[in-house]
């Protein structure tokens, strides 16, 4: 009989999926009702879609980095750049801009100008991308405060706020934005030469320019993305709270990305990306998240009982670890045979 065999692009999914698996079974222990949903009034609701709607801008900005992290690069500037488009839409509601298309366009803009600034310092000027784009995580942050005057911005616009807090076909805005965002990019990384141009540019930089590749607008048009992403992230945040708050906006969230890409399986080096399992990891952060929250762990030991559950989940990923248990598995078989 021939023996199962799983491709090595679903094998990627089995660890992930497992994680996430067994984190939604915990919480179903922790708090049976947990998995339970109720319609109400067109729109669904439950602690599924809380999970689901708070990963929301953690996976947006994981769609970019992932792209960023398959070339080599990393992008430390996502966090300060959704606190810059956040602030942008915001002042212009203020400032009386009624127009959805003007206030979501400007601070689409703001990202991707934030995030071709990485792109040009790393890709044309040759700057380490951890020292190019932590100059914008600087930066970007006392930018925002310069566009809100020092302030907390807080606004009224019922259209920008459908970002945030509005549903369509029963789910949470933010979900579907999620949805749209994940299948436009993984139709032009998949469907076109992209992802592979993104791929070798990742895994040999050099060799992909003597084959023909423009290595600097790949990184150029990477980083792009990513602003792009994190300034969608930045107005859905500043839409769900109805303002802009430059020094908490998106805080620490680029850590939360650049984690979810890992915990996806995809390697720092660069090289081979899945979007999908980024936005897996994404998902196991949000819900490592909620675990800790309903199993009453005192708030102190939150960050310490997070790290330790990646950890595992990043440990059982790895190639190594399975080398060497199948190694010491196979050297127990042997000695087992030899007392035989």
């Amino acid at each position: 009989m021939q023996s199962l065999s799983i491709s090595p692009h679903l094998r990627r999914f089995i660890w992930p999926v497992l994680g996430l698996i067994f984190l939604l079974a915990v919480n179903l222990i922790i708090a049976p009702e947990f998995f339970q949903l109720e319609i109400k009034d067109g729109r669904i609701y439950g602690s599924l879609i809380d999970v689901l709607n708070r990963a929301a801008p953690v996976a947006l900005l994981a769609i970019g980095m992932t792209l960023v992290i398959a070339t080599g690069g990393v992008d430390l500037s996502v966090g300060s750049v959704m606190a810059i488009a956040g602030a942008v839409s915001a002042s212009l509601i203020v400032a009386g801009v009624d127009s959805m298309v003007l206030v979501v366009g400007a601070g689409l803009t703001a990202g991707v100008l934030a995030g071709l600034v990485n792109g040009f310092l790393v890709g044309y000027f040759g700057i380490q991308p951890i020292v190019a784009t932590l100059i914008l995580m600087v930066a970007g942050r006392g930018i925002a405060q310069l566009i809100n005057a020092g302030q907390i911005v807080t606004f009224s616009h019922e259209g920008f706020a459908y970002l945030g807090v509005g549903y369509f076909l029963g789910l949470p805005f933010p979900v579907v934005l999620v949805v749209v965002a994940f299948l436009l990019f993984q139709l032009l990384m998949r469907r076109t030469a992209l992802g592979l141009f993104v791929e070798s540019v990742g895994a040999n930089s050099g060799a992909s320019y003597y084959i023909g590749i423009n290595d600097k607008m790949i990184k150029l048009m990477v980083y792009a993305v990513s602003g792009l992403c994190a300034a969608l992230a930045g107005m859905i945040a500043a839409a769900d709270i109805g303002g802009s708050d430059a020094n908490n906006a998106g805080l620490w969230l680029e850590l939360d990305a650049i984690l979810a890409v890992v915990i996806g399986g995809a390697s720092l080096m660069g090289g081979r990306f899945s979007i999908a399992l980024s936005i897996i990891g994404a998902l196991i952060i949000q819900t490592l998240t909620i675990t800790i929250i309903l199993s009453g762990v005192p708030p102190k030991f939150n960050l310490m009982i997070k790290a330790a559950v990646i950890i595992a989940i990043l440990l059982l990923q790895s190639p190594q670890l399975h080398r060497q248990l199948s190694r010491f598995s196979l050297s127990l078989s042997r000695s087992s045979a030899a007392r035989g």
